[in-house]
């Protein structure tokens, strides 16, 4: 059963950090083995020049692959970020981005994806990452982990 954007909406507000919840993310779609996300522009996010700063598109594409993860396996899997490699390629200024992230191997332990970060006004690519997770077993406690 696929999970529903109102599913992983509760899965992003109660199982991460108050900074990423304050990125202002919401959930525009998941998939089998895919999460899409939305990074609102935001002033207080841009770094001096007025882009998106690096920080904030760090952040939404590790999230976004942490919600199409657990739209894969059905629900929240406790995960830490093993490696993520992010190439920025043009500047965010004034427009939402689109973060879509893609599971390119689910194992038991492990999971990868591939992450697109598109600007949304003009439709160009932003950055790409490359992000590694190792899956946690659920019998030992995370504080992320929502109830």
């Amino acid at each position: 059963m696929t999970m529903t954007t109102a599913e992983a909406d509760k899965i992003l507000s109660a199982g991460f950090a108050p900074w990423v919840l304050a990125l202002g993310l919401s959930v525009e779609a998941v998939g089998e083995d895919r999460a899409v996300l939305r990074l609102p522009w935001s002033g207080r996010l841009a770094r001096e020049g007025g882009g998106l700063s690096g920080q904030a598109l760090m952040a939404a594409a590790d999230t976004a692959a942490v919600i199409a993860v657990s739209a894969a396996r059905g629900a929240f899997v406790p995960m830490t970020t093993v490696q993520q490699s992010t190439s920025f390629q043009r500047a965010v200024t004034g427009s939402d981005v689109l973060i879509e992230a893609v599971l390119t191997k689910l194992g038991r332990r492990m999971a990868f994806a591939d992450v697109t970060l598109t600007d949304e006004g003009s439709g160009a690519l932003a950055a790409r990452a490359s992000a590694v997770y190792a899956l946690l077993d659920r019998s030992r406690p995370t504080r992320s982990a929502p109830d």
